[in-house]
């Protein structure tokens, strides 16, 4: 079992393994399991790892068990840092608030400490139990097709390795060792939705739905996934382009996709566009392309979708960058740059906002871009308080231009799987 255990691992990050590496430890038997292993592997390949504990509050035991890993990672020589969430306002879904947060933290804490790459600990039974949670939401290919072995989220790649690992097998490990882990109280919380599919399995299993039939199928939807992405990858290429921080889509080809690639396609736009991680809801994209087929104009997740000759366009929604400014250094709605050349020129009284009708008003050549002036509305333009500066989009640069901050080519790239 341990020989397996340590396959695992070394498929998860071989034959390029990082020089520095995370790992994400509750104190639970599935990331104290991770910690050994990942602590022999990175031993054996001259790897440096960092072990990161996100504390919670939730609980009165939390800070103590905190400790305890930090003591348990000082015993065998894994540098330590613990991370304090107190930020839940009491409104929503609890566990996804955490789970947000606890992302978020360690993202920064992987950045600030040079680490790209932080393993986590997520089993089997993980994975059977969110493919039966995403049974019950109707989900399609790509929520039945679960977690990733690898994923890329706030610039840190997440690796599961265990991912193929039942739970018990785990615990097993640590019992073979000597090795303690903390029970936490609320994974018996039927409260939670992944608690009561934890315990819907148990009674599904003589049916053959349990931990390997639902590994199984999500599996099998990756592949489909895959198959898919690289289809509505190909149909990008040939009837996307970028303008302007805009995607034009040729309406008639992507009429000739089928229905399943002009979602994908849409979604994937939407969300270059708006910098979202997670897909609009089936039900919007539906409703949307519905109005876009009949050559309606729609919004979704701060997009405006607008036919107009033979393209349909989708750019930033004004709303949703209406009150968005910052320092002409920094960068705008998380894409864009406003790039001077005068380079001296970021004097602090100077924001980069959007530009906005009052804005596009005082620009006389706009017309002259070709732009839609509902687009323009909502690109980056320079202002020293009510006085416009440069609205490079809208034909007035003044010296000013707008990059955005990932090539184009990233574009495509977000249409295939990690």
């Amino acid at each position: 079992m341990p020989e397996r255990l340590t396959e695992y691992v070394s498929e998860a990050f071989m034959p390029h393994p990082p020089q520095t590496m995370g790992v994400a430890v509750s104190g639970g038997s599935d990331s104290m399991a991770l910690l050994h292993l990942l602590s022999e592997f990175c031993a054996i390949h001259d790897i440096k790892l960092r072990a990161v504990t996100v504390d919670h509050r939730l609980r009165e035991a939390s800070t103590e068990e905190a400790d305890s890993v930090a003591r348990h990672c000082a015993k065998i020589g894994v540098p330590h840092d613990t991370l304090v969430w107190q930020d839940w306002d009491g409104e929503g879904n609890l566990q996804n608030a955490a789970r947000e947060a606890r992302y978020s933290k360690m993202a920064a804490w992987a950045s600030s400490n040079g680490i790209d790459t932080i393993a986590v600990g997520h089993t089997a039974d993980d994975q059977a139990e969110t493919v039966l949670m995403r049974i019950a939401r109707r989900s399609g290919v790509d929520g039945l097709s679960a977690m990733r072995p690898r994923t890329v989220r706030e610039g840190i790649t997440w690796v599961r390795p265990l991912l193929q690992t039942k739970r018990q097998t785990l615990k097993t490990y640590l019992t073979n060792q000597d090795i303690t882990w903390v029970s936490d109280p609320s994974n018996e919380d039927e409260r939670y939705d992944r608690i009561r599919a934890r315990k819907a399995l148990d009674l599904l299993a003589p049916l053959g739905i349990d931990v390997d039939a639902l590994g199984e199928v999500a599996k099998h939807m990756a592949q489909a996934r895959k198959a898919l992405d690289w289809h509505t990858f190909l149909a990008a290429k040939q009837i996307v382009q970028i303008k302007d921080g805009a995607l034009l889509i040729e309406e008639t080809g992507l009429r000739l996709q089928p229905d399943e690639v002009q979602r994908r396609l849409m979604v994937k736009c939407i969300n270059w566009v708006s910098g979202a991680r997670y897909a609009p809801r089936s039900s919007a994209i539906e409703s949307l392309l519905s109005g876009v087929r009949k050559g309606k104009a729609g919004t979704l997740d701060g997009c405006h979708i607008r036919c107009i000759g033979d393209n349909i366009w989708v750019f930033r929604e004004f709303n949703a960058v209406r009150n968005v400014a910052c320092a002409t250094d920094q960068l705008w709605d998380n894409r864009w740059k406003m790039v001077s050349q005068h380079p001296t020129v970021h004097h602090h009284d100077l924001r980069i906002k959007a530009l906005g009708l009052e804005g596009l008003e005082q620009c006389p050549d706009w017309r002259a871009t070709g732009l839609p002036h509902v687009m323009l509305q909502s690109t980056p333009a320079i202002w020293f308080g009510d006085s416009l500066i440069a609205a490079p989009h809208a034909g007035f640069p003044q010296n000013w231009r707008a990059e955005l901050n990932e090539l184009p080519d990233t574009l495509f790239a977000a249409l295939l799987s990690h």
